[in-house]
């Protein structure tokens, strides 16, 4: 088979991925869960080639909700990979590439649309909605302070993170056991469970001019590719190329997938892309929506 480059190719298309019923359940219990692949309708994301916490809020200990409407929330910008939300705090870890943390082990996804905030009880800047991609939104929680849950956010910039006001009443939280990390300069990718290593492989990743980006991101949905044949399914992430402002026409998204061949093995040649063999593909697809991946 002929191999392309990250450039040949103008995207790849899939359509309402994510967790089954049987996954969110699971979730609900707080237990294991995997994130279903689904089919059908063509979806446009482009993907190149591929806790801490402010805990300094003013407003006591449990804050309040600053007041939205309707009418304010309709009015604010999604938090999605399409998005650019200049307001957003970044991930207090973003310059740590210790790998030493992996957020809190819960997730989240939103029952309604919900506002996000600077800081608890501070201002709304963006809105959480209830699908990403068309798949459930899941997302990690890297902070805590009473009903306040800080969140990894899927937008530019890299790093994106906000607090949301986290009840029973607006959100179905479960516990996620798995972490992603990567490790750029040895090409490895590995899982845990629970901080014990499940599997480990070699991988590829972005060249130096499109380096895959550093620091904590999540896998945000589960994509059946139905346009190009280099990977079955492509796992998109919260993070964007930084060297990259839009690929193939869409947001630069960095994603795992699989390749037509193994050239890439212990290689730097993607656009930004991790670039993963089918072994490790298959486990990748087990995990949950909103799992970390953290680059160092």
């Amino acid at each position: 088979m002929e191999r392309r480059s990250d450039a040949d190719r103008s995207g790849f298309a899939g359509g309402n991925a994510g967790a089954s019923a049987e996954t969110r359940a699971a979730y609900r219990k707080r237990s294991r869960s995997l994130a279903a692949v689904a089919s059908a309708a063509v979806f446009a994301l482009v993907v190149t080639g591929c806790g801490g916490g402010d805990t300094a809020a003013d407003g006591g200990q449990n804050p309040e909700p600053v007041a939205v409407t309707e009418e304010q929330l309709a009015k604010l910008p999604e938090a999605t990979t399409y998005d650019d939300l200049e307001q957003a705090p970044i991930d207090p870890e973003m310059g740590d590439t210790s790998a030493s943390e992996n957020g809190t082990g819960t997730v989240l996804h939103p029952e309604q649309e919900l506002a996000v905030y600077k800081k608890p009880g501070g201002e709304p800047f963006a809105k959480l909605p209830v699908e990403q991609i068309s798949s459930p939104t899941w997302v990690p929680v890297i902070g805590e302070k009473g009903d306040w849950a800080q969140i990894l956010l899927p937008a530019r910039p890299n790093g994106a993170s906000g607090w949301i006001h986290a009840t029973d009443k607006t959100v179905e939280e479960g516990n996620n056991d798995f972490a992603v990390t990567v490790h750029r300069d040895d090409f490895t990718l590995e899982i845990t469970e629970k901080g014990e290593q499940i599997g480990e492989w070699t991988i590829g990743v972005g060249k130096d001019e499109h380096p895959t980006p550093k620091g904590r991101a999540y896998i945000i949905a589960s994509i059946e590719e139905q346009v190009n044949d280099y990977s079955p399914i492509v796992l998109p992430m919260s993070s964007h190329s930084e060297s990259h402002e839009t690929f193939g026409g869409g947001p630069g998204t960095v994603g795992i997938h699989t390749w037509p061949d193994n050239s890439f093995v212990g290689e730097a040649n993607s656009d930004g892309c991790i670039r993963v063999t089918q072994e490790a593909l298959d486990e990748l697809v087990k995990l949950p929506l909103g799992t970390i991946v953290e680059v160092v």
